[in-house]
């Protein structure tokens, strides 16, 4: 296409647009158009490890709290039930994600695959809608509980008790700032933090299992409580599983970790195609962080249970957000606490930063790609914008209260997970593996069960879901329609006897007819042309070639154009396209062929009005890329190319 003059852009909309996502980097069109990528440097998996762990080990700050508030007692039995779900439930599954999706793609991209058309879209965006929710909660809630330790820490509860909306407010704004300057990966960071926070972690576990050992009748007055409450030993296991749905953000984490997939240096020999080192090592990096977080979870649940007075953990007790930390200033004192507090600060600070990484990557990944998004959502500084301040609005809205936030998080990441069972079980049927399919169905049954129990015991969760993903949807459709007449064809390439076609044509003057194909027998292109000779006045002398499109899947908005030329039934020359929208096609065959750039020639063509109402043709146009052909080719021609002299001719009779 010809490049058309453009005023030079202020210097803040060149500053806002400047970039796209470091964690997108090198994911730009998927599927057959898109380019092929060079096989990454990447980082040993276990520092990679680091980086999705500071999401994973930070929930250590408040899952053990969360965990004494939902099951009380039984919290430890309930964390052990959680613990197997996570190494015979969710590890298996996304071990078999990494194989299914080693670029960092997901479950979601393993189930778009399944579904095409509009309900694939819908789909996918309902998915996003919920992952959404996942990250956009990792960052208030871990902003809030960061605020929490803050508040809380004792040299400092007098000066800040009143003010932990404004702290978190302050620490997602902090967050939004790191992006708008420029964020890189700081793996190395990650490392820092993560070695430091499970360091400490590790002291106050060891601490707690002392103090328990030394104070023997914690341990009696626990069980003696449990059996007063439960009765036998059945009663509780059957209570823990019921109630450990309720411990589902303890299998946060997963998902990021097959997001940093790209990440992981692999083998020398990887491919793109065959990353077979960088698949083995993430199955590494899932299982050794799922084993330390499974350790953990165990053993902090058990001390905090035994060792903190269950009014602690309630609203307004010093507890509350954050067991840890109370056991670590109560046992190590006023230093080793702050220490800890600072520690547990600054990772929950950088999981909101883990979490942000996470979106800027994945919704460019997809919204873009259906034509759902404006450009400058490829762009890093505006999207941030728009998701500090959706974390504004859910800060506000919960009042930065951990504990209310829990329920929206645990639905995101439990959605998540159940559709990550479902695509592997999917996967496994398809592969013919008759025992993984079965193991997969139990787990996909096990998740899909504690999803619906969390959702009916925090319903909150699945409204906040809800809200997000009627924010995306409509969101997404406003501005498909905003787009939908733009040329969106990314390539255009034709076989010989099209080539031909073109230069026999561009000998004369060019003329196309656009010809919705039917029959295809003889008769049918005769009257097309005598038809159009008659609408148009045109002589027996003038030449035509007929140009046919096939709609292929409507819902698709960015795709490539093949053109092939043949000769039907011996006279009739016909160009034969495939594309999500006849408009567009046709459009790029004017504009982005040798018809007018190389040739120097301005094209033609012919069409017929479209019988029955307008605007319900544009439906049909909008949503399957058919119907009011003629006004809307020339609507993305006339967008295309602002300059009327080259603009191609649009004839309809």
């Amino acid at each position: 296409m010809a490049t058309t003059e453009h005023p030079p852009p202020s210097r803040l909309r060149a500053w806002m647009l400047e970039g796209l996502s470091d964690m997108g980097k090198g994911h730009g069109p998927q599927g057959p158009h898109a380019e092929p990528e060079p096989a990454p440097k990447g980082q040993r998996w276990y520092r990679v490890m680091c980086l999705t762990g500071v999401d994973y080990f930070s929930t250590l700050g408040y899952q053990p709290g969360i965990a004494a508030l939902a099951a009380g007692l039984l919290s430890p039995i309930a964390t052990v039930v959680l613990v197997i779900v996570t190494l015979a439930g969710a590890l298996p599954v996304y071990r078999r994600v990494a194989e299914e999706s080693p670029h960092g793609q997901g479950s979601i991209a393993m189930l778009e695959r399944l579904l095409s058309f509009w309900k694939g879209k819908l789909f996918v965006l309902t998915l996003l809608g919920f992952a959404a929710t996942d990250f956009l909660i990792t960052i208030t809630l871990s902003a809030a509980d960061a605020s929490t330790h803050l508040v809380e820490n004792p040299h400092l509860n007098s000066a800040l008790h009143d003010k932990q909306l404004l702290i978190t407010l302050l620490f997602v704004a902090l967050l939004g700032a790191v992006f708008l300057k420029g964020f890189l990966e700081a793996i190395g960071v990650a490392v820092a933090l993560v070695g430091a926070y499970l360091a400490l972690n590790a002291v106050v576990v060891i601490v707690g299992l002392y103090q328990v050992i030394t104070e023997g009748h914690v341990v009696t007055d626990w069980t003696g409580a449990l059996t007063a409450e439960r009765g036998n030993v059945f009663v509780m296991i059957g209570m823990a599983l019921i109630v450990f749905p309720k411990l589902a953000l303890g299998l946060s984490g997963f998902e990021t970790g097959v997001a940093v997939m790209p990440h992981v240096r692999g083998d020398l020999g990887d491919t793109e195609e065959h990353p077979q080192g960088r698949i083995r090592d993430t199955k590494k990096l899932l299982t050794t962080a799922a084993l330390i977080m499974s350790g953990f979870l165990i053993c902090t649940s058990f001390i905090t249970t035994l060792l903190i007075p269950e009014k602690e953990f309630e609203e307004g007790g010093q507890a509350n957000g954050r067991a840890l930390a109370f056991l670590a200033h109560k046992y190590l004192g006023g230093a080793f606490g702050t220490v800890y507090d600072v520690s547990t600060i600054a990772i929950l600070w950088f999981a909101g930063a883990s979490a942000m990484a996470g979106l800027l990557n994945l919704m460019p990944r997809y919204l873009p790609r259906y034509g759902m998004a404006p450009h400058w959502a490829r762009a890093v500084r505006p999207m941030v914008i728009v998701f500090t301040l959706v974390a504004f609005l859910v800060t506000w809205i919960f009042d930065a209260d951990v504990d209310a936030q829990g329920g929206a998080y645990a639905t995101g990441v439990l959605v998540l997970i159940s559709s990550a069972a479902i695509a592997v079980t999917i996967a496994a049927r398809k592969a013919g593996q008759r025992n993984w399919t079965i193991a997969f169905a139990v787990i996909s049954a096990v998740f899909l069960y504690t999803t619906i129990v969390n959702v009916i015991e925090r319903p909150d969760g699945v409204k906040i879901g809800a809200c997000f993903i009627a924010g995306i949807i409509v969101l997404s459709l406003a501005s498909r329609l905003a787009r939908a007449f733009e040329l969106r064809v990314t390539s255009v390439t034709m076989d010989d006897m099209a080539e031909r076609f073109v230069r026999d044509i561009a000998s004369r003057k060019i003329r196309f007819i656009a010809n919705e194909p039917d029959a295809r027998d003889i008769a049918e292109y005769r009257d097309k042309v005598e038809q159009i000779r008659q609408d148009n006045d045109l002589s027996e002398r003038d030449d035509f070639v007929f140009v046919e499109v096939t709609v292929t899947d409507p819902s698709e908005f960015e795709s490539g154009l093949t053109v092939r030329g043949e000769v039907m039934h011996h006279r009739y020359r016909v160009l034969t396209l495939e594309s999500s929208s006849v408009s567009n096609a046709l459009a790029a065959l004017l504009l982005l062929l040798h018809v007018r750039d190389t040739t120097g020639c301005t094209p033609h063509i012919y069409f017929e009005w479209t019988e029955g109402n307008p605007f319900a043709n544009f439906l049909r146009f909008f949503l399957f890329g058919q119907g009011e052909v003629a006004p809307v080719t020339r609507e993305v021609l006339r967008e295309a190319e602002p300059d009327p002299a080259r603009r191609p001719r649009v004839h309809t009779g």
